[in-house]
């Protein structure tokens, strides 16, 4: 099973057989047997035949709409989820406040968790230039700064566990986020000109490049909760507001560490992107961009990442899985929780 990612502009994807069909001016540029697809991802201006989408509805095959540069459009979606009685209970949980100050509280400490794992895997790698050809990163530049930033996401972590508001809980979250990011910033080569987090829009290389992971992981996130049959938009730690995705934000919180950003690291750490592959495009809606070859690489990079494999309570004998089925697994222990059938929520932890 494998997730299709058509980038071609002008391509149309239509159906032929048992086969879906991907062609550019009449040519064949792919094709792939149904059996063997799970998430069709188009991009930018490719064109879907009606015969084609009506398979893909009728096989339940998740089709993601995504700009040429990663941002979410939107999904194929069937006649939705069935799920009543789910999102009925999911809507009931979110009026009890020691629940979701639970949840919530889990959701912080695991991200927080996996964040300080992420940096401290990166920190601990050594630096020789043999070994920087094998993909290990350098030290951080200021080690004093590194330290400090992971003692106060520490800090921040603890405090969030003793959170009694949302409020208070989100500006833990906050400015343990400003810690990982300085953090984050000394493990880069100068090169990549990333100062902090921001993207609206990214400035620079690096916030372009995780901006582009975070689409990717959150259009897979959004796929794990429709298929569980909870409702997207009823979250427990991010504010419910007009079309944000608030409880798959939620459960992405976890894995951005695991999956994108580790995905970044390794990107930068084995030398597959550098910053002058990026386009500057002098446009200030969006300044720069990661380019058609950036692009190709992240996605095959990131397919990879989905491939490797971790421990799931929930995986069946031996609890090896996935990342990419950990992320349905972990939407279905949050569903588990939510109706009661398991007491409290647990986020996933790097070891």
């Amino acid at each position: 099973m494998t997730t299709i990612y058509v980038k071609e502009q002008g391509a149309l994807v239509r159906r032929h057989g048992e086969r879906l069909v991907i062609t550019k001016d009449g040519v064949v540029v792919d094709e792939f047997p149904f059996a063997k697809v799970e998430q069709l991802t188009l991009m930018g201006n490719v064109q879907l035949t009606t015969q084609a989408a009506a398979t893909l509805l009728e096989r339940e095959i998740d089709v993601v709409f995504l700009s040429s540069f990663g941002k979410f459009r939107g999904r194929l979606v069937g006649s939705g989820s069935k799920h009543a009685h789910l999102r009925r209970r999911q809507m009931q949980r979110m009026a009890e406040d020691v629940f979701v100050m639970q949840t919530a509280r889990a959701v912080v400490d695991g991200k927080v968790h996996n964040q300080r794992v992420i940096l401290q895997r990166q920190a601990q790698r050594i630096t020789t230039g043999q070994e920087q050809t094998r993909g290990v990163t350098q030290r951080p530049h200021d080690r004093r700064l590194f330290d400090r930033s992971l003692a106060g996401m520490l800090q921040m972590q603890q405090q969030a566990r003793q959170a009694t508001t949302l409020d208070g809980l989100r500006g833990y979250e906050g400015k343990a986020a400003v810690y990982y990011f300085e953090a984050l910033r000394s493990l880069l080569p100068a090169a990549w000109g990333f100062e902090k987090r921001a993207y609206h829009p990214p400035p620079d290389p690096f916030n372009a490049l995780l901006s582009f992971a975070y689409s990717l992981l959150l259009k897979d996130v959004q796929a794990a909760v429709q298929l569980t049959g909870l409702d997207l938009y009823l979250g427990f730690f991010h504010e419910i507001d007009y079309g944000r995705p608030s409880l798959a934000l939620d459960l992405m919180e976890e894995w951005r560490p695991l999956i994108a950003d580790a995905l970044c690291l390794e990107l930068v750490n084995r030398g597959s992107l550098r910053p002058e592959q990026f386009v500057r495009t002098g446009q200030p809606r969006r300044p720069v961009e990661l380019g058609e070859a950036g692009v190709e690489r992240v996605l095959q990079t990131y397919g990879q990442r989905l491939q490797t494999t971790l421990f799931h309570p929930l995986a069946g004998p031996g609890g090896q899985t996935t990342l990419q089925r950990a992320l349905l697994l972990q939407a279905r222990h949050l569903a588990h929780v939510i109706t009661g059938k398991t007491e409290a929520y647990a986020a996933v932890r790097a070891q």
